[in-house]
């Protein structure tokens, strides 16, 4: 177990304080002001892609030294950065844009602070996934963030498969040159869902193209997608789902306990019980009190 009192806990134990700074997703005017004090007052800002992070420090004239830490070099780096905080130095940890630690490595850097006792403190900011969410028009009450798609086909129709019967909204990116595939195999697997594609967030050329899975297709064949894209895509739930074969929602005939088992196929019992509270939109331990009941 572990408590962390964040204003606290750093000051009585001589360690340092590893900072998650959100940075802008496009428009540098996103940029809060406790961020730009934290990479002022830390004593080292550990970036993705430190060419594109030298360009923001720049801008708002931070002069805090940067180092490197991305996937290809964070065996190395996460543990030299650890020792560092257990030394008492603070660090910012940020990504190329948006928040640290989601779908990037830092999420690794997290968790081996955690593990050390290290205060970890987010500074929050701008997000490319939660501002495609609030502007679809689609449900903000319950949303499942997926992160980047598979590439292979294959691959990519059983990661939409595992998740067809999702109540809540789906959310992920998507590249401008892989877009028009990934909506086929969407439509495919889920059916012709509404669904909301947002590109260019924040910056001059933002835009929104709003409609069924099939609609979309047809627009990026008349107009060739362009810049980085977030998919918002409606819920099981939804009206363009419920027009969907009965057969596509493929846990419906099963009981909870079946429905776990069906998964401890492919992964341990705790991963299996995940997995089928997020299919069915209840709380974990709803699903494993009932399947442990007796």
């Amino acid at each position: 177990m572990n408590i962390q009192k964040s204003f606290a806990d750093a000051a009585a134990s001589g360690v340092g304080s590893l900072y998650l700074v959100a940075t802008p997703i496009g428009n540098l005017e996103d940029m809060t002001f406790r961020a730009i004090r934290t990479l002022k007052e830390v004593q080292l800002i550990a970036a993705e892609d430190t060419r594109q992070t030298r360009k923001l420090l720049t801008h708002f004239e931070i002069p805090t030294r940067i180092v490197s830490y991305h996937e290809h070099n964070k065996r190395a780096s996460g543990p030299e950065l650890v020792r560092l905080l257990l030394e008492g130095q603070s660090i910012a940890l940020v990504s190329d844009a948006g928040l640290p630690a989601i779908s990037d490595p830092g999420a690794d850097l997290v968790k081996e602070a955690i593990e050390n006792d290290i205060p970890v403190i987010p500074i929050p900011g701008a997000n490319a996934a939660l501002s495609a969410l609030i502007i679809s028009g689609l449900p903000t009450d319950r949303f499942l963030f997926a992160g980047f798609p598979p590439r292979e086909k294959k691959s990519l129709t059983k990661w939409l498969q595992e998740m067809q019967g999702q109540a809540g909204t789906l959310l992920f990116y998507e590249s401008p040159h892989r877009i028009s595939k990934t909506l086929v195999i969407l439509g495919e697997v889920l059916g012709d869902r509404q669904i909301a594609c947002i590109r260019e967030l924040t910056k001059r050329h933002e835009e929104a193209i709003r409609g069924t899975i099939s609609e979309c297709i047809d627009w990026f064949e008349e107009h060739p997608p362009q810049g980085e894209f977030c998919v918002v895509v409606e819920g099981a739930g939804g009206i363009g789902a419920s027009e969907q074969p009965a057969a596509v929602i493929w846990w419906k005939d099963l009981d909870l306990a079946a429905h776990v088992a069906h998964y401890e196929e492919q992964y341990d019992r705790k991963e299996a019980i995940k997995r089928a509270a997020l299919d069915r939109g209840l709380p974990k331990r709803d699903v494993y009190n009932e399947v442990n009941r007796g």
